[in-house]
């Protein structure tokens, strides 16, 4: 296909839209462990959970469909629609199956449309050694030299930053400002303690966030504050 096949003859309004949303646009948080690999990574939800308000108030539908592959392969196309304007992008992404079952169709086309959306996004993901345990269960010896490397090349985490989400069930998010658009998951910070992180339409609620006592991180680009904290 040529490159007038992937969008609307005009996007000049879909682009100003999209400017928007990077403006807006919160990071995934990384919500699941990777067994194998021993690292989190920013699961489907995650993924709309950081983008879905950002493109809602700035008009943007975004759709995920399967289509046609060969054989073993997956073929999935993502399509952005400004609804003003009826512009679009859409992007074709085919890749093979780890299984060619039910079971592996799905988690195929569920890993498919995280990392079509954050490429379209330009949103921010996770390194991609969970593509290598996608296709074969497991990190090569030299991908998990690599990461072994990496991890120790890197720079020591600060003791605010937030690493973990263990579960978004805690009584303490119950005590939490009831905001449109607003949502709070746990997590740990490197101290150990119990933090609470509010995503969603962040941007709007920045007052009465900060009024409840929540900080703004900025190298995570997050409000978060302590549970224990008055």
């Amino acid at each position: 296909m040529d490159a007038s096949s992937y969008c609307s003859p005009e996007i000049k309004e879909l682009a100003k839209a999209l400017i928007n949303v990077q403006h807006t646009l919160q990071p995934a948080l990384k919500d699941r462990e990777n067994t194998f690999a021993k690292s989190r990574y920013a699961t489907l939800n995650s993924v709309m959970d950081s983008c879905r308000e950002a493109l809602l108030s700035n008009g943007i539908w975004v759709t995920q469909y399967p289509v046609p592959a060969d054989p073993g392969h997956l073929g999935l196309v993502t399509k952005l629609t400004h609804a003003e304007s009826g512009q679009w992008q859409s992007s074709l992404l085919v890749m093979p199956l780890p299984k060619t079952d039910p079971q592996g169709y799905g988690s195929g086309l569920t890993y498919a449309r995280r990392y079509a959306l954050s490429a379209m996004l330009g949103m921010v993901s996770e390194d991609d050694d969970d593509a290598e345990l996608a296709t074969h269960g497991q990190l090569t010896p030299r991908q998990r030299s690599t990461r072994e490397q990496r991890k120790s090349a890197s720079k020591p985490v600060p003791q605010s930053q937030i690493s973990t989400i263990p579960n978004d069930t805690h009584p303490a998010l119950a005590a939490m400002p009831k905001l449109d658009g607003i949502s709070y998951k746990t997590a740990s910070a490197q101290d150990g303690r119990l933090c609470i992180v509010a995503t969603g339409n962040v941007s709007a609620k920045q007052q009465v966030l900060r009024a409840s006592g929540f900080k703004w991180n900025e190298e995570r680009k997050m409000w978060w504050r302590y549970a224990d904290s008055a």
